[in-house]
């Protein structure tokens, strides 16, 4: 009887260790979530404060600005203006197989800019 009730301890002490060392582990990693939610609020805040600071800085007005008063660029005159016509992806295959560029349409100038000239 006395060897059962040792056996009965050890495993009662055995499961009372475990038990413990189980709560321990739940209450770190509890710890650790908590750490870890407010590292991800702050990078959430900082990734919209530079989300916003990349729209200022990318706005047109400012790069306007900047290429004006730091860079001392220049509007072209118009009639230095050259509008280049996209071309479509067959045209290259056309020029590569000996067609002359004036017999594929992507070779045809575009009369505006309704037509897909200048972006």
């Amino acid at each position: 009887m006395t060897r059962v009730n040792l056996i009965l301890l050890a495993l009662l002490v055995a499961s009372a260790l475990g038990t413990v060392a189980s709560q321990h582990k739940a209450r770190r990693l509890f710890a650790e979530l908590d750490r870890e939610k407010v590292m991800q609020q702050r990078l959430e805040t900082e990734f919209r404060q530079l989300q916003l600071e990349q729209s200022t800085w990318a706005m047109h007005a400012r790069i306007e600005k900047v290429a004006l008063a730091q860079l001392k660029m220049q509007m072209p005159v118009p009639a230095k203006v050259q509008v280049v016509a996209r071309s479509e992806p067959g045209a290259a295959r056309g020029a590569a197989s000996g067609t002359p560029a004036a017999a594929t349409p992507a070779a045809k100038p575009a009369s505006g800019p309704a037509q897909g000239g200048a972006r």
